[in-house]
């Protein structure tokens, strides 16, 4: 028996398990969920506006009391070197790359135009 044969018979069965049970699924959740006829409730259209106002206020007192202003400060200030190590390490790292490409390319030859080569 050829191997694709014998994986098309094992394969139906599991087609048609698949398909009942998601008819089933289907069947059940539409007997659960009420009829979307119904229009949903209004909403109070200032209700979304307070919670925003409500909740960036939270924000702002959360951010006053949670961290203390010198605890900022301290993580500002260590930051601040640190971003300045990196750049002078950046500087010192560019600064030996042009002296290394300018001492590779006092090595080669000129590559300009030869008198000779001018027609």
């Amino acid at each position: 028996m050829e191997p694709q044969v014998l994986a098309a018979a094992v394969q139906a069965p599991m087609m048609a398990v698949l398909f009942w049970m998601m008819h089933g699924l289907r069947r059940g959740l539409s007997e659960r969920l009420p009829p979307l006829d119904d229009p949903p409730p209004s909403r109070d259209p200032d209700a979304l506006s307070r919670t925003r106002d409500e909740l960036a206020a939270f924000k702002l007192e959360v951010a006053r009391t949670y961290v203390p202003l010198s605890l900022i400060r301290d993580v500002d200030q260590r930051l601040t070197q640190q971003l300045l190590r990196i750049e002078e390490k950046l500087d010192a790292a560019t600064r030996a790359a042009t002296v290394a490409a300018a001492a590779v390319a006092a090595q080669q030859p000129q590559r300009g135009w030869r008198p000779e080569d001018r027609v």
